[in-house]
């Protein structure tokens, strides 16, 4: 079974493992996405926010001048972050990202977060993070609301314009991707949400099958990016659970791995985060052996429902505003 890439609705293909820039440190990511184009990563998956784009443009630029790769065989990813939905902002936000990046075009561009805050200029703060005014006396988050499809459109003339290949969304349900499928002609390429064992989303991955949508899985392995932020329980470890670890005996593998293999046997494209060179050797060592059926059974099973990345939750704990998207 060969499951390295992905086709695409429109006949395009996206590598099925990609390199995860969030959380990893700026003064790593140069080295760390230069050794993992080496190892065989043709997917590189950035976004404004994780602070870092400017030192991956030094990682991508590096291994494209020395003819580690060419451009047209890797896909690199990155997304509009929300201070910047209203339309004069757009093409402003994916032009410093590609700037930053060291690139004249980016394979997919994602909206971020249905989430739409008050601009920041550039000048002022770059990335602007979550707070519109971190110094004030109890910073919070600012919305300013514009309408989805307004941000969409400006996107496509992104493409149009010929500094984007792709179009998707992140951290969109059923019920906004159906809006704006009937809202505009042109339907997002790919969706980005949380995905692993214990928040399976069946009937989400099911609507988008349907529809032509491939999905990517963000935090792949669960609980592992998120206990460092308090956001995890010790407890809630999936590669930590003796079922997993048990079919990872079978199979010789890691239970990180075994994990992983089921995000990708599922259909779904997945970019875990690592700086560390034996797990990014490990992350896409993912295509010498495959589950059962019973094995993938077992493993979507453990589903709970549990959703680490939520902004109805972090959001009044980290930033004093009760932001719920998902509900």
């Amino acid at each position: 079974m060969n499951l390295t890439e992905f086709k695409l609705a429109g006949g395009d293909t996206i590598p099925s493992v990609g390199l995860g820039l969030w959380k990893i440190a700026p003064d790593a990511v140069a080295g760390c996405v230069h050794r993992a184009i080496e190892l065989g990563y043709r997917h590189i998956d950035a976004a404004c926010d994780y602070g870092n784009e400017a030192e991956a443009g030094v990682g991508l630029a590096a291994s494209l001048e020395s003819g580690l790769v060419q451009r047209d065989q890797l896909w690199v990813t990155s997304k509009l972050w929300n201070t910047y939905h209203k339309p004069e902002h757009v093409r402003a936000a994916c032009e410093r990202t590609l700037h930053d990046l060291k690139l004249d075009y980016l394979d997919l561009y994602h909206i971020h977060f249905p989430i739409s805050l008050a601009f920041v200029p550039f000048e002022e703060r770059y990335p602007p993070g979550w707070f519109f005014d971190p110094d004030a006396d109890e910073p919070k988050m600012v919305e300013q609301p514009v309408p989805i499809l307004e941000t969409w459109q400006a996107m496509t003339e992104l493409v149009q314009a010929g500094l984007v290949r792709h179009l998707g969304v992140c951290n969109f349900g059923v019920s906004l991707l159906r809006d704006l499928m009937a809202s505009s002609e042109t339907k997002p390429s790919v969706l980005q949400v949380e995905l692993h064992p214990y928040l399976t989303q069946e009937k989400l991955l099911r609507f988008c099958h349907q529809q032509g949508i491939h999905v990517t899985g963000f935090s792949p392995l669960g609980a592992q990016s998120y206990f460092s932020l308090g956001m995890a329980g010790d407890e809630e470890g999936v590669i930590d659970l003796d079922v997993i670890k048990s079919i990872a005996s079978q199979h010789g593998k890691t239970a990180a791995q075994v994990v992983l293999r089921w995000g990708v046997q599922r259909g779904t494209s997945i970019v875990p985060k690592t700086s560390r060179s034996e797990r990014l050797r490990e992350n896409i060592d993912l295509f010498d052996f495959e589950l059962t059926d019973i094995q993938m059974e077992t493993i979507s099973d453990l589903d709970q429902h549990r959703r680490f990345n939520d902004p109805g939750d972090f959001g009044e704990k980290a930033f004093n505003t009760f932001m719920p998207i998902y509900e």
